[in-house]
């Protein structure tokens, strides 16, 4: 584990130029052992073919047999000419060496030729002196008897070791050519990671979300260096409209604030200089001061609305709600403050998935915005059909112009800024609705007004429990 540590602590190029490397090294050592293994085996087999194809005389045996001696058989001269040497095995194990040869142990499988339990047998073997030797034993001269052939395998160690000395050096120089490439390509790979990680650390260090990095190509790197343009120009602009947020609440906070203060600084100059505001005027600075405290309760609401992310907006989880039950709901909290209008329902059931206060929020601002613009008397029709619900009123309607931007936080029309309302009521709906899978739309009525249509996915009935 230590070790394991350690390398994860290197830099991330210095650990791709080791691993290049380790991953070189094992290879060649791979390659470098199958070619020694590979050669050794050809030479071994090349020193076989040249046992086998010694010629061994008819009466070699016989002749060795006879001329034997135990005291000395490797000084007896009495050989045939052109003879290889060797030595001649007997069945039970002992020998007889030829002259001018070194005396090779006799094993088991050499006794089982010369028993004539065998043709022929080749293995290692080793001379008295400790010599290594490839033996071949045959059988040869009368029964019970073989002859034993060898030649030493040094013929093939020394071209081997000088072999192996060359693999090595091989090896070596293709591991340190391998590093430095290994650490080549990682610093050449690596140079769209550093100048990502530059453009992290220059936003992290200035919060300058204007940076932008070029992308080349469509490898992972590209698509790092694409999603991270996408991620500052999201948070550039999401740290715009919080700009603006910000700016165009405190202006929208400035009117309801500067009417409160003057309006509580002439009640409190009256009640220091001992000059007693007459009774109705008073009240009115009283009922002014409740309803700016009012005007200014809902526009901090909806500015804590809007303040939430889009995934927090609605404050709670999603459910199964009835749509209709809503809006029927919304409608009776309506009806208080729109005295005079009349609010005729039209509700078929509808099931939706959604959060239910905050969706009740949003058909109760739809229906404010309809009472704010109704005229004294009119009627407002709500309607609720195959999942689509309309809110509609008779009043002047909205010009066409208009339209695209009655959804913009703070948008007002300009014929009324002089009513009651701050603007982010139809926003605070839009982003509801979004968010519930549906959709919004308002247009122009036939014979004047204007009407909201709000589309939901769900269904006539409710799901089974």
């Amino acid at each position: 584990m230590a070790p394991l540590r350690r390398f994860n602590r290197l830099p991330l190029r210095s650990r791709l130029a080791l691993l290049t490397a380790v991953a070189v090294a094992v290879a060649v050592a791979v390659s470098a052992f199958a070619c020694w293994f590979l050669t050794r085996n050809q030479l071994r087999d090349e020193l076989d073919n040249a046992l086998r194809s010694t010629v061994i005389p008819a009466d070699y045996a016989n002749l060795m047999l006879r001329n034997c001696q135990d005291s000395d058989p490797t000084t007896n001269p009495k050989v045939l000419p052109g003879s290889p040497s060797g030595q001649v095995v007997l069945a039970g194990g002992e020998r007889c060496v030829g002259p001018n040869s070194q005396p090779v142990e006799v094993q088991d499988a050499d006794a089982e030729v010369a028993a004539g339990l065998r043709e022929e047998v080749l293995h290692d073997g080793a001379t008295e002196s400790g010599q290594e030797v490839r033996v071949l034993t045959k059988r040869a001269g009368p029964a019970g008897t073989a002859v034993s052939i060898s030649r030493p395998l040094s013929e093939i160690d020394s071209t081997l070791n000088t072999l192996a000395l060359l693999l090595a050096a091989v090896a070596g120089v293709g591991v340190v050519g391998a590093a430095t490439a290994g650490l080549w390509i990682a610093r050449a790979g690596l140079k769209p990671v550093d100048r990502l990680t530059g453009a992290v650390e220059h936003v992290a260090l200035t919060e300058d979300l204007e940076v932008r990095i070029p992308v080349e190509g469509e490898d992972e790197i590209a698509r790092l260096s694409q999603s991270f343009n996408s991620m500052t120009a999201a948070l550039a602009s999401s740290r715009d409209r919080q700009q603006q947020l910000i700016a165009d609440a405190g202006h929208e906070l400035r009117t309801p604030l500067t009417s409160l203060r003057t309006n509580i600084e002439l009640l409190v100059r009256s009640e220091e200089t001992g000059r007693a505001l007459p009774a109705e005027d008073r009240r009115a600075l009283l009922a002014s001061v409740k309803a700016q405290v009012v005007e200014l309760a809902a526009l901090i609401g909806d500015l804590q609305e809007l303040s939430r992310p889009d995934a927090a907006a609605g404050g709670g989880r999603l459910e199964i709600v009835a749509l209709h039950e809503i809006a029927d709901r919304a409608v009776e909290r309506a009806r208080p403050r729109g005295s005079g209008l009349t609010i005729a329902a039209a509700l078929e059931p509808w099931y939706v998935r959604a959060e239910p206060a905050s969706l009740e929020r949003a058909v109760v601002n739809l229906l404010d915005n309809a009472v704010k613009f109704s005229p004294s008397g009119g009627v407002i029709e709500v309607g609720l059909r195959s999942g689509e619900l309309t809110v509609r009123d008779h009043g002047p309607g909205i010009p066409a112009d208009e339209l695209p931007h009655v959804f913009e936080r703070f948008w007002r029309s300009p014929s009324a800024r002089s009513l009651p309302g701050s603007g982010l009521g139809l926003s605070i709906v839009a982003r509801t609705v979004q968010q519930t899978g549906g959709a919004i739309a308002l247009r122009a009525a036939e014979g004047g007004g204007t009407v909201a249509s709000v589309r939901l996915p769900g269904a006539g009935t409710p799901p089974p429990a």
